[in-house]
């Protein structure tokens, strides 16, 4: 049986003192929550303060990015263990805004997901398609590829501590969610490819979560789907209520 997971992007919004405010605005929403595992990743600068105020809470903080190096000359990079020094148990790697704005290659998530592990910290790696490659049918192998390159020469072990966010970049931000069934869908993909990678028993036991325009309104028709198995939610994870309503419909 695998645990749910329900992650917050807050990406480059909030700062310190908002940081906080919304973590203990969100404690007593979701106090009685433990169907699932809850993540909030804020901006590095609250980090710190996120995990501080989410101590004795079962919010777990994690970070939005991280370099693949431990340490040196690399101005303005946060390392892994930085990360988890801070308080984080998670950080996400190769979301699609690194990938598209950044440049990031699967390659180097693939780096940054060994160091993480390294530090033990929970990768939450990101794959999915462009519109393009849905309207020509490459959904598939655009997943494939991002899968194979972003945990190649991870050991079984390393990747059951890993989770999968499979985020239609069509779906980000525009409105536009990609149906139960659709995401069901590439879910299973990703599930095949792991078990043919990994092994079945770590494929069954993979968590893949959904990330693209997920609401309150949505949640439910999604984690009735057989193989997603949570949510990295971006606006909706801006509002404490919001985010609680997620948290607890997941449950049902």
């Amino acid at each position: 049986m695998r645990r749910p997971v329900i992650a917050g992007n807050w990406k480059m919004y909030k700062g310190v003192r908002e940081t906080v405010e919304f973590v203990e605005e969100l404690k007593p929403l979701v106090k009685t929550c433990t169907h699932c595992d809850i993540v909030v990743t804020a901006p590095f600068t609250a980090l710190w303060v996120a995990a501080e105020a989410a101590r004795e809470s079962p919010i777990g903080i994690g970070a939005q990015d991280l370099h693949w190096e431990r340490e040196g000359a690399f101005t303005g990079e946060i390392s892994a263990p930085m990360v988890a020094d801070a308080g984080c148990c998670y950080s996400i790697l190769g979301h699609s805004e690194r990938r598209g704005y950044f440049g990031e290659t699967s390659l180097e998530v693939n780096k940054k997901a060994r160091s993480a592990l390294q530090s033990g910290l929970i990768p939450i790696i990101c794959l999915g398609e462009q519109l393009v490659d849905r309207e020509a049918n490459q959904t598939r192998k655009v997943v494939e590829a991002q899968f194979s390159q972003s945990l190649g020469g991870l050991t079984a072990k390393a990747v059951s501590r890993t989770i999968v966010a499979y985020e239609p970049v069509w779906a980000i931000g525009t409105g536009r969610t990609a149906t139960p069934e659709i995401a069901q869908d590439v879910h299973a993909y990703i599930r095949q490819l792991t078990s043919e990678a990994f092994g079945c028993q770590v494929a069954q036991s993979l968590r893949v979560i959904y990330g693209g325009s997920v609401k309150p309104v949505n949640i439910a028709g999604l984690m009735a789907q057989k193989d997603i198995d949570g949510a990295l939610v971006g606006g909706a994870s801006l509002k404490a209520e919001s985010f609680a309503a997620i948290i607890k419909f997941s449950a049902k």
